[in-house]
């Protein structure tokens, strides 16, 4: 029997590929003036970093229910927590392993430190410019 349909109108099989991006986990600035930058982003943009970030929760847009949290917050000048450049992003993933094992196949530059918080897992990469990019799996929620 065959289908009165043409094969071009047939929907695919929707693949859903592990090692996405979810979103923006941390924005994390380098300053010699924390104090009057904090106090800079708090009078001007209604960021109120007390010393441990600024917590933006956010959905994510596949599952509504399911809160995420990005971080905005100023380390000083002298942090070498993300090498000389003055800005790293820090990117939500939802399968750290395979989203190493896809990069490393693609050539990218990845840091061979680790960490394991009780919060999730980090990794480090880096772009074409050199610049060190951080990526979170937050730790599944009870």
């Amino acid at each position: 029997m065959t289908s009165s349909q043409p094969e071009e109108s047939k929907q695919p099989a929707k693949v859903e590929q592990r090692g996405r991006i979810l979103g923006i986990g941390g924005v994390f600035l380098k300053s010699a003036n924390r104090d009057q930058m904090r106090e800079w982003y708090s009078k001007h943009l209604g960021l109120a970093d007390t010393g441990h970030g600024v917590m933006l929760p956010w959905r994510e847009h596949e599952d509504p229910q399911k809160e995420q949290v990005t971080v905005w917050t100023l380390f000083p000048a002298s942090s070498d927590y993300f090498g000389p450049a003055p800005v790293m992003i820090n990117y939500i993933v939802d399968d750290m392993d395979a989203l190493l094992d896809r990069l490393k196949q693609e050539g990218v530059k990845i840091d061979p430190k680790r960490m394991d918080e009780s919060y999730g897992r980090f990794a480090w990469i880096y772009d074409l410019d050199g610049n060190k990019i951080e990526l979170w799996q937050p730790s599944p929620t009870p």
